[in-house]
């Protein structure tokens, strides 16, 4: 995702309402987020489908990792050979 320009990216609520399709345009073209502000305050994030796909992909495979890694910090790993000779025997011959 490319980064947030603050400048550009960032928008009262007000505004967007009066700029709905225009935001959208921008947030599709640049693929980057619209922070939506409401009394100063951000309230909402305005994403790409494409780029919140990816962002829930990448989001899934770090929490895949880590449950690995708590699996394997607890003991519940296999082995590199024990995990080959187990795909293997399920490969037809």
């Amino acid at each position: 995702m490319p980064r947030l320009r603050l400048e550009k990216d960032i928008k009262p609520l007000s505004e967007f309402r009066a700029n709905v399709a225009s935001c959208l345009q921008q947030v599709h073209e640049t693929r980057r987020p619209l922070i939506i502000t409401h009394r100063g305050k951000s309230t909402a994030v305005l994403m790409d489908v494409a780029e919140y796909d990816a962002l829930v992909e990448r989001l899934e495979l770090l929490e895949d990792l880590q449950t690995a890694e708590r699996q394997i910090e607890e003991g519940q790993g296999v082995a590199h050979e024990a995990a080959l000779q187990a795909v293997l025997e399920r490969l037809p011959k």
